[in-house]
């Protein structure tokens, strides 16, 4: 493995954008993951990763000097893979990959979650967990939200980005006019409680922001009026 030992490495430059800037993410249409649970995970669901990066240390032994056995990467000094501040505890090991892209789907066949500017990295990753655990395949995430592919996100979400098919910058209100099978959303006003509600299927549930919830169009679309 080529050990990178200087930040004026035009690698590593490149690598410490992607780690920060969302712009930059989706410019090159990267992203990079962090730690071996998601490297595993992508493995298992789109194949081998295009660049894999490993800490200095983090090669001597333990769970990924086992992962490492017969594979190519780049190694960084331990100082350059904490500047690159992907989160608060680096895991040791990443990889630079592809965002995935799929098609939109509209026809009311496949069930979808949306979200409507939801800002916490935390937040996004575990509705979208919570939403690949529960067997929806598509997520759509409105303006305002934060950034799907983002590392945090990515490590809150533990995988999940890699089952569903991810939209961003989505126009919710449009797509919820045109889905032909039941919208519902959380809200306050009018809704039933989640243990009384029946859910028909195909369903689009909406999630809204966590200030102001989800917002008075979505809301008067919608077929469902949930609590939880």
């Amino acid at each position: 493995m080529k050990l990178i030992q200087s930040r004026d490495n035009p690698f590593y430059k490149q690598l410490k954008k992607l780690a920060s800037s969302g712009r930059e993410r989706r410019k090159a249409g990267q992203t990079v993951l962090d730690g071996l649970h998601l490297l595993k995970a992508w493995e298992a669901a789109r194949g081998p990763v295009d660049t894999l990066v490993v800490g200095e240390s983090a090669i001597k032994g333990g769970d990924i000097a086992d992962y490492l056995a017969g594979r190519h990467g780049i190694v960084l000094t331990d100082p350059l893979m904490r500047e690159l501040g992907l989160v608060d505890t680096p895991s040791g090991v990443l990889a630079v990959v592809t965002t995935p892209s799929s098609p939109l789907a509209v026809d009311g066949r496949i069930d979808s979650i949306l979200l409507d500017g939801v800002q916490d990295p935390g937040n996004v990753g575990t509705l979208l967990r919570t939403a690949a655990a529960a067997g929806v395949r598509q997520a759509l995430l409105g303006p305002g939200c934060a950034s799907a592919w983002s590392p945090r996100v990515l490590r809150a979400g533990q995988g999940a980005h890699f089952v569903l098919d991810v939209h961003e910058d989505v126009d919710l209100p449009a797509f919820v006019g045109n889905y032909a099978g039941t919208v519902a959303v959380t809200c306050l006003d009018g809704a039933v409680s989640l243990y009384d509600a029946v859910w028909p299927t195909p369903l689009a549930w909406v999630f809204g922001a966590e200030g102001q919830g989800v917002r008075r169009e979505l809301i008067d679309q919608a077929d469902l009026k949930v609590r939880i």
